[in-house]
């Protein structure tokens, strides 16, 4: 049986939990995409907005990290988490922002695997936020990763029927260089979502 000293500091988890919050928040503003009739501006404005909020949460994560002497876990592991919990919702908020800016808002509508691809970074956030307070013990944690792992393959599945749907000659090439631009971000988005949970992994295996 291993001993280690460890602090009672919780600031750490509660930043992993915040950030990971701000996720679901996100994807959910993310999925009104799906909706009928959908307020593009509205979205880019409110993504823009939860993207800056995250920024704030893993700055003070960054500075509580700079002035604490003994952490809960390795320094490297704390930081590495909270740069890849930020690193999904800027490919997300750039998502949305370039659904925006592109005007692909003149569409009759997105196509159908964008909305799938979306719909799984919801499922991906939720799944997120609910291991992150499970943290603090590091235990039942095997079945996140996992899923998450699960979630990121349905992901590249529907990132790929995308693709299949873009250069299909559906659209003209104007607009696939659009859609590929803010698929891309979403998957990149789904990627990310995946690196925080093998950190998770990492600590995990680490710690146990």
């Amino acid at each position: 049986m291993r001993f280690r000293l460890r602090p009672t500091e919780t600031a750490f988890y509660d930043f992993f939990s915040q950030a990971a919050d701000n996720l679901v928040k996100g994807a959910d503003i993310l999925g009104e995409l799906s909706l009928p009739d959908p307020d593009f501006q509205s979205i880019s404005d409110r993504m823009r907005d939860i993207e800056h909020a995250n920024d704030e949460v893993t700055h003070e994560l960054l500075r509580k990290l700079n002035s604490t002497f003994v952490t809960p876990f390795d320094r490297e592991d704390i930081y590495q988490l909270g740069s890849l919990l930020d690193d999904v919702m800027d490919h997300m908020e750039g998502a949305g922002n370039l659904v925006y800016l592109y005007g692909l808002s003149q569409l009759p509508a997105l196509p159908r695997e964008m909305h799938d691809l979306i719909e799984t970074l919801g499922r991906a956030a939720q799944l997120t936020a609910s291991a992150m307070p499970r943290l603090r013990s590091l235990k039942d944690l095997e079945s996140y990763w996992i899923e998450a792992n699960r979630i990121e393959n349905e992901g590249d599945h529907a990132y790929r029927m995308l693709l299949v749907r873009l250069f299909s000659g559906e659209y003209d090439a104007l607009t696939v260089m659009k859609l590929k631009e803010v698929a891309d971000e979403l998957e990149a988005a789904a990627d990310a979502f995946e690196h925080v949970a093998n950190t998770v992994e990492t600590i995990a295996v680490k710690e146990s």
